[in-house]
């Protein structure tokens, strides 16, 4: 039996919120993880403000092993951890947990490449004043790169926009959930149309205060 987008629609609506809800935690969690991780790399690698070759070495693999890995297998192969952390395995609040594994290191890549592109010169002067580490960290570094991270987590919020929609495939819940149901297995093809467009206007809608946040921390 045919359903219509119109008769869906509070579904849609349902989807839609959960969706918001997934990329918004997930993104908040993966920032609290991944910009400490993110800033302990720069920091740590060779000739940072605090060396430290095994620091770095132990960072640098664990980021590179979950970047490594798909998402859609990364959501597979941590479901015990899942059903641990929240009880379940399927729902909005399980596809969180696999949504900030795979997200939270790619924000701490994100935030190296940030933090990378301040101007050395800066960080220099700041010591030569006789700043600390952490005065330059705080002071110098985030808050010269604050226009890049703000650009680059536009672009890790707009990657969990897209793996929230795959985690559809294991009942998480949101737009990918209901294209996989109805516009998938139901053959459903309005269905899947309007959840293409939802999840387009979403990204849109981020890239657009993205955009604009990072115009706003630009320094002059």
């Amino acid at each position: 039996m045919d359903v219509s987008v119109l008769e869906l629609w509070p579904r849609i609506v349902e989807a839609t919120n959960e969706t918001i809800l997934m990329v918004g935690i997930s993104l908040l969690l993966a920032c609290l993880i991944g910009i400490p991780l993110g800033i302990a790399l720069v920091v740590t690698r060779e000739n940072g403000l605090m060396e430290s070759g095994p620091v770095f070495n132990v960072l640098n693999v664990i980021v590179n092993i979950f970047r490594s890995i798909p998402f859609i297998i990364l959501l597979v192969a941590i479901l015990p951890i899942t059903r641990f952390i929240v009880g379940t395995s399927i729902g909005t609040a399980a596809a969180v947990v696999p949504l900030v594994f795979f997200s939270a290191p790619f924000v701490a890549r994100l935030v190296e490449s940030s933090l990378l592109e301040v101007n050395k010169g800066v960080v220099e002067a700041a010591q030569a004043m006789g700043a600390t580490n952490w005065q330059i960290i705080f002071r110098v570094l985030l808050p010269e790169a604050l226009s890049s991270i703000a650009l680059n987590l536009t672009i890790a919020t707009i990657g969990l926009v897209g793996a929230s929609a795959m985690a559809g495939f294991v009942g998480g819940g949101g737009l990918g959930d209901l294209a996989i149901s109805y516009g998938y297995q139901r053959f459903e093809t309005d269905i899947m149309i309007a959840t293409v467009v939802l999840l387009v206007v979403i990204v849109q809608i981020v890239q657009m205060i993205g955009n604009y946040l990072s115009k706003k921390l630009r320094r002059l």
